[in-house]
């Protein structure tokens, strides 16, 4: 084995695409996972972390010998090795892309959950050939005042006249051209209603400007009012596009009982309630109470939705799935939980849209124990959809449909709407 180590380059062949915006590269026994390069291509890899002793090696494709068809001029001036960290795939087609990502969800489905299934990736109407789309952009300052944004993997700073993938709109407000001096970042908001505003950052969404955003999908039209430093899905075309996924593939009927998890301001609940009807019933839990207090004025016109304040692990009553640091013998057993009261006692249909990490093992335990007819998954990381995966099949559900969607262009982030019903795998 060689004793590579930061700096030094060796050229490798690109292997297949990885979760997390890289290729898999060996040179002498040694993994590289190199940036920049495409699958089949030839390229000259410098490596940027790592040494001897370590498992893999990062590296950046900082020459291309062999160059594939799929590979483009990157439009932006700060992508590229060394710069900035927010894009991944800017060098190649914007097709490839999205069968780059549709790849990597199919290698994490085969490789943590046992599933073979072709994946299609599908654009989100609302940005230019993948770029002009992100309306909530977080940008660092400097020491000397100008924001930018981070180099990959680094917390360097990279001043930036603009950013390719921001809203016009976003950029429009001269926050590139500003003096931030004393702050360590800025946000900026483009909603889809009203003007952009400016946040400094940090600030809490408890003190953040609510602004408004519109969702103009199939089962729901409506404007929903969410804090500035919430959460808000930012490609313009998102919102839209997983409402109606979700309502596609749950098919929800008047009268029925839905479970909301990790439910946000309440845009899947204000859909979810449309379709059920006051004959229905549906409880949404979301932990953040700037976001509950901001969805019960969102619903207040819808009273049979009823929201639950709390983590969705607690208000089940089950333990964390998160480690316990410090020796075995420090460890203190948790006290038992008890489900939240307002919890119903069974779930028609369940809408699951979990953190980056997932649902997590005893969450699916608790929303498989309510006996939904069908279940929806949001996912925003492959890997963790994967691992939910697993777990619902080992419980009797089965994956239905699957849609993945190009909803950040550019990035190695794809989102996925997994449908699940009970049967046998």
């Amino acid at each position: 084995m060689d004793a590579l180590g930061v700096g030094d380059e060796v050229e490798v062949d690109a292997g297949p695409i990885a979760h997390g915006g890289f290729v898999v590269a060996r040179h002498e026994g040694r993994v590289l996972f190199v940036r920049h390069a495409i699958p089949g291509e030839r390229v000259r890899a410098r490596v940027t972390e790592g040494g001897a002793g370590d498992r893999f090696l990062r590296a950046d494709a900082v020459a291309v010998l062999d160059a594939s068809p799929e590979r483009v001029e990157p439009p932006c001036p700060y992508a590229g090795p060394g710069l900035c960290g927010g894009c991944d795939f800017q060098h190649v087609r914007v097709p490839e892309q999205r069968r780059l990502k549709a790849a990597v969800v199919q290698e994490q489905l085969r490789r943590l959950a046992g599933l073979d299934r072709e994946v299609t990736v599908e654009p989100v109407p609302g940005d230019e050939d993948g770029l002009r789309w992100r309306t909530r952009t977080e940008f660092a300052v400097d020491a000397s005042g100008r924001a930018g944004m981070r180099r990959h993997r680094s917390h360097d700073i990279l001043p930036v006249d603009d950013c390719l993938i921001a809203s016009e709109h976003v950029i429009g407000t001269g926050v590139l051209q500003g003096d931030w001096s004393g702050e360590k970042a800025v946000d900026v908001v483009a909603p889809s209603v009203g003007s952009p505003v400016v946040v400094r950052v940090p600030s809490g969404a408890d003190a953040a400007p609510v602004v408004t955003e519109r969702v103009a999908a199939r089962a729901l039209s409506r404007d929903v009012d969410v804090s500035a430093r919430g959460f808000w899905q930012v490609h313009p075309g998102a919102a839209a596009t997983f409402v109606d996924a979700v309502l596609d593939g749950l098919q929800p009927r008047a009268g029925e009982r839905c479970l909301d998890l990790y439910a946000g301001v309440g845009v899947f609940a204000s859909a979810l309630a449309l379709a059920v009807g006051e004959g229905g019933q549906v409880v949404a839990v979301e932990s953040d109470p700037v976001a509950v207090a901001q969805a019960r004025l969102n619903l207040g016109s819808t009273p049979w939705v009823h929201y639950v304040q709390g983590r969705v692990d607690h208000v089940f009553g089950v333990e964390s799935t998160g480690r316990v640091a410090g020796p075995r013998r420090d460890r203190r057993r948790a006290a038992p939980r008890r489900p939240h009261s307002d919890l119903p006692p069974s779930a028609d249909v369940v809408v699951l849209d979990p953190p980056r990490t997932g649902a997590g093992k005893a969450v699916v335990d608790a929303v498989v124990a309510l006996r939904p007819r069908a279940l929806a998954y949001v996912a925003c990381d492959p890997a963790a959809l994967a691992r939910d995966t697993a777990y619902l099949m080992g419980r009797g559900y089965a994956l239905g449909s699957l849609r993945a969607f190009d909803a950040f262009p550019m990035t190695h982030h794809v989102e996925c709407v997994a449908i699940f019903e009970p049967g046998s795998p």
